[in-house]
């Protein structure tokens, strides 16, 4: 939102199926005209765009195809020397009072952050830095010829942050490029502090195996040879916002263990951090959910978006001290929200949804008016026009430790609360994530287009769920796939026992740890007709070994692979496989490194080897999240669901529980 609260900026994204990509829109709204204008159908995904300090002016990324066409789902600044664009890059400006697009050059290296001053005519960005010169690559060709040194640190490793200065005079741009400091991480956001005058930071890796990597620091521009590091834990920090007052930087952080001491995992935190004496406050006085998203409150203080159960509510708290008050608004799923910064303005901007509602943006004068907050989208009308699944919350006990396990029932159309249905487990990735009170189908949140197909889909939040508290989301330590697959059997059980799901029409899917679990569930019971297996591991050594993201293994496993050896063995589908007899159905992005495609091959092979129904998909170009060819998402869940179809209401085993 504009920091006059006037205007809003509003990213869209479609499938462009004739091109096999998608069409990622950036509109702009007159929030009270209702007036909207499409800006770009190439906008970068890069970063966000970003409001001059005046509002009149915002500047934002054209897509860059070496970029978009990026497999590393975490990282896209991660590409291959022979990627880096050799045209003239571009940053674009557009004015909202003349309706002015200009464009800035660059050089040939594309921002890995950007940030203004606080005037319109100064920005800051950092690009990785350039490339090392010709002599010294022909000096190492010459050398190495194509062998590859593992970890050899490489030019494209730094990073260098610019000042561009901007002038516009008789409706032309003028801008020179001044160098302000070079940095030997990658960088993954940008803030400019006026009354410090410093810019803050955070470091990114491709690989995260050292906690130490990813932190945040400060830059004192009156003397920009110094570099100050501001955190020290074990955590992921991530989305920088100034306090409306300009003395705090707040930040979240996404807690992970990378060594073998006591670690107490968290959900994800909100703090602030004064830079004056770097003192570290944490927000969220009280509140035991999860904090998915926050905005800078113009009156001061912040509004929060925290999850506990199934809903995400939006929460004001005033200052750390002070305990967090929910708003009065509607259940459901509150899922991004914006706010103006103007202290003349008190402007909410906000996305939500809930089970039987589809996702929009709306817009509020005042927090005050929640529950009159009118929609200023309509792109998701045509869902409303549809006879959609009802869904319910169901709630069961696992009865080896008494613990209350919640989750999601969706019923197939006109069939609410009916006995004896086909069910469909289908498990949320994560596992730090959780299932929520939310409409926003796609093919990794597909429950209502399954229960269009008469399938009753249990969405089940089991342990190492977030919004559920911290002990919960910990119990999983060390039992990762043992103990949250025996709430999942649990509440299938007690569906069936309340006459709800027809024993013997039985099926289970996930993606990502949905996989994992899905994976690990079909070693454990021959109760289910039919599995749906997406980018899931089955051999954790081996998939510690190979991922971008080990330390997150360290985290659940709780410890490192020859540390507790004994873990990794007994929470292994692999030493497993021979108990599998469901016919199983699998999906991969052939480049995925989160968790690696090949752990999908080795399921694959396995069950081949011993006879067991399989087939294997793998989605060429895509990483973990599937998310540059729009056919993938479409031809998984059609092939998954012919599977259901074909194995799902028919036992081709003995069942054993």
């Amino acid at each position: 939102m504009s920091p006059n609260g006037r205007y809003l900026l509003i990213y869209s994204q479609r499938p462009a199926w004739d091109s096999n990509s998608f069409e990622n829109s950036l509109w702009l709204y007159e929030t009270y005209g209702r007036r909207k204008q499409l800006i770009t159908k190439q906008l970068s995904e890069i970063m966000q765009p970003k409001w001059s300090p005046s509002g009149d002016w915002f500047v934002f990324l054209i897509n860059d195809k070496a970029v978009a066409d990026s497999t590393d789902d975490l990282h896209r600044f991660r590409r291959s020397v022979d990627n880096q664009p050799k045209n003239e890059q571009q940053i674009h400006l557009y004015s909202v009072s003349s309706d002015e697009l200009l464009s800035i050059e660059i050089g040939n290296q594309i921002p890995l952050a950007l940030a203004w001053s606080d005037v319109d005519s100064s920005l800051y960005f950092a690009a990785q830095s350039s490339q090392s010169t010709k002599d010294a690559d022909h000096s190492y060709e010459a050398k190495w010829k194509d062998v590859i040194q593992y970890r050899r640190r490489k030019p494209t490793d730094d990073s260098t942050i610019y000042r561009i200065d901007i002038s516009i005079k008789n409706r032309r741009v003028s801008s020179k490029i001044n160098f302000v400091k070079h940095l030997n991480f990658i960088v993954g956001e940008l803030l400019f502090v006026p009354s410090e005058h410093k810019l803050v930071c955070t470091s990114v890796v491709a690989i995260v195996e050292n906690l130490s990597d990813i932190e945040m620091y400060s830059i004192d521009l009156y003397k920009s040879s110094s570099l100050t590091r501001l955190t020290n834990n074990e955590g992921i920090e991530n989305n920088l916002r100034l306090s409306s007052d300009g003395k705090y930087v707040f930040f979240q952080v996404f807690s992970v263990r990378s060594s073998n001491e006591k670690f107490n995992n968290t959900q994800i935190r909100l703090y602030s951090i004064d830079l004056t004496n770097g003192q570290i406050q944490n927000w969220g006085k009280g509140f035991e959910g999860n904090v998915r998203d926050y905005a800078i409150r113009s009156e001061g203080g912040v509004f929060i978006l925290g999850q506990l159960g199934t809903n995400v509510h939006i929460y004001t708290q005033q200052s750390p001290s002070k305990y967090l008050f929910m708003e009065r608004g509607w259940n459901g799923t509150y899922r991004m929200i914006s706010s103006s910064t103007s202290k003349r303005y008190s402007s909410v901007a906000f996305l939500h949804s809930s089970f039987e509602q589809p996702e929009e943006v709306y817009f509020v004068d005042h927090i005050d008016d929640l529950r009159s907050a009118k929609a200023i989208t309509s792109g998701n009308q045509l869902f409303t026009k549809r006879d959609l699944p009802r869904a319910k919350l169901y709630k069961w006990t696992n009865n080896d430790d008494d613990r209350m396990i919640e989750g999601i029932l969706h019923y197939p159309p006109g069939k609410f609360e009916r006995k004896n249905l086909p069910l469909l487990v289908l498990i949320h990735g994560g596992p730090t994530d959780a299932n929520l009170n939310i409409f926003l189908p796609d093919w990794y949140s597909w429950a209502p287009l399954a229960a269009t197909e008469g399938w009753l889909v249990l969405e089940p939040n089991y342990r190492g769920s977030t919004g559920y508290g911290d002990q919960f989301l910990n119990e999983i330590t060390c039992q990762p796939l043992s103990l949250p697959g025996k709430d999942i059997l649990a509440g299938v059980d007690r569906l069936i026992k309340d006459g709800i799901a027809d024993p013997t029409r039985l099926t289970i899917g996930g993606y990502s740890y949905g996989g994992y679990l899905t994976n690990w569930l079909i070693t454990q019971t021959t109760r289910f007709n039919a599995a749906l297996s997406g980018a899931g591991g089955v051999e954790h050594v081996s998939s510690w070994g190979t991922s971008d993201f080990p330390t997150y293994l360290n985290t659940i496993f709780g410890g490192l692979p020859w540390e507790i050896p004994q873990i990794y063995s007994k929470q292994s589908v692999m030493e497993k496989l021979d108990k599998i007899h469901t016919p199983t159905h699998i999906i991969t992005g052939a480049n995925d490194i989160r968790v690696p495609a090949d752990q999908s091959v080795m399921l694959a092979r396995g069950l081949n080897y011993l006879g067991v129904p399989v087939k294997l998909l793998l989605f060429p170009n895509e990483g973990h999240s599937l998310s540059n060819n729009p056919w993938h998402g479409k031809i998984k869940i059609r092939e998954e669901l012919k599977w259901l179809e074909k194995y799902g209401h028919v036992s081709l085993v003995t069942t054993t529980n």
